[in-house]
């Protein structure tokens, strides 16, 4: 059943997928980076201030030394010591663990960028799931793990026996050297095995980031139905935004007609057009109130004559007006002696006639 379900996932991710993913934690994230970094980071720092740590070390170790060849094993004395030992370690292990730290956080940075999420903290009970936990010790991903830290455990192995192969031929000649030479020979050696290691993890971790790309994008791979489910989410159920869209046009619809009710007078075509205008002291200019084509122009007419809303036929107005003038619109400069025409002529019959279509 999972393996058929699998195989229908052919879609990819899509952004919604991406975004609910990573703040899920779910990445793509490679392990070997942030060690390769940490190895460089540790590199760096010995080759750059090794010399300063072993100084401080021997130093150190010569004060130590000299205070236990008088050291009375009492609580104070004891205590002393400790603190003395304390103080005088942690300057030297600080800026080590700092930019072993820094590394560590590029590492990810560089992958992922920042991000901050408590969703894989958060607990979970199909993780105490004794049958899920077996299915992820024997699943695909974990089989890769095993592969790949077996093959590192292998190349590390290999690259350390070729660098000390390199030196083998020095390690008689040691028991010629003092102390400090002979510490500055493993220094020197195990700096050599380290950088070795690093550049060989290098594409290692370049392969394993391939990998974990290729394995996340296989994850948030959808289903056609998944992309479909999530299509309808985002722009709404196409049947409800259809009787949305209509309930709307017939809002729109009865707000015009409402206006057209109170309009001062309605300009048609005569047939096919029709366009209620408003004008009174208050506004600065007429302004369309509604217009239609149509059907609709039949209705605003209608809506006219049983409002007594005069009705005059005027074809060039009404088709100027139509395409020149939106609803709640005023009219353009250009149009005010048409208009005042017309509206002219309304003021003159709405003395005595009622309304009924007129021509001017």
């Amino acid at each position: 059943m999972s393996a058929g379900y699998d195989q229908d996932k052919t879609e990819p991710a899509t952004p919604k997928k991406r975004r609910e993913s990573r703040k899920k934690g779910q990445v793509a994230l490679s392990r070997e980076i942030p060690t390769v970094m940490i190895l460089f980071a540790g590199i760096i720092f010995f080759l750059w201030a090794g010399g300063w740590l072993f100084n401080n070390l021997v130093s150190f170790t010569r004060d130590v030394l000299r205070t236990i060849s008088y050291f009375e094993l009492k609580p104070q004395s004891t205590s002393a010591l400790f603190w003395q030992i304390f103080y005088r370690t942690i300057p030297l292990i600080l800026p080590l663990m700092g930019a072993v730290a820094i590394a560590g956080v590029i590492g990810n940075v560089v992958q992922i960028g920042f991000m901050v999420t408590g969703e894989p903290l958060t607990p979970k009970l199909d993780k105490l799931n004794p049958i899920n936990g077996f299915k992820r010790l024997f699943s695909m991903r974990s089989l890769a793990e095993l592969v790949k830290s077996i093959f590192k455990v292998i190349i590390i192995g290999v690259v350390g026996t070729l660098a000390l192969h390199k030196i083998v031929d020095q390690v008689p000649a040691l028991v010629q050297l003092d102390v400090a030479s002979l510490l500055r020979f493993i220094g020197n050696s195990a700096f050599l095995i380290c950088l070795y290691t690093a550049l060989v993890l290098i594409v290692l971790a370049a392969a394993d980031y391939v990998f974990q790309r290729w394995q996340h994008e296989r994850d948030l791979r959808m289903t056609k139905q998944e992309v479909k489910d999530e299509f309808k989410q985002r722009e709404g159920d196409p049947t409800v935004k259809a009787r949305i869209r209509s309930a709307q046009r017939e809002m729109a619809m009865r707000r015009m007609m409402a206006e057209a009710a109170e309009a001062t007078v309605v300009i048609t075509n005569p047939t096919h057009l029709a366009i209620a205008l408003k004008y009174d002291s208050q506004l600065p200019a007429p302004q369309v109130v509604a217009k239609g084509a149509g059907h609709v122009a039949e209705r605003i007419k209608a809506v006219a004559r049983e409002n007594n809303v005069p009705v005059v036929e005027q074809k060039p107005l009404a088709r100027a007006l139509y395409s020149m003038v939106e609803i709640d619109q005023y009219i353009p400069a250009e149009l005010y002696r048409a208009v005042a025409e017309v509206l002219a002529y309304v003021y003159r019959i709405k003395q005595g006639a009622s309304s009924g279509t007129a021509n001017i």
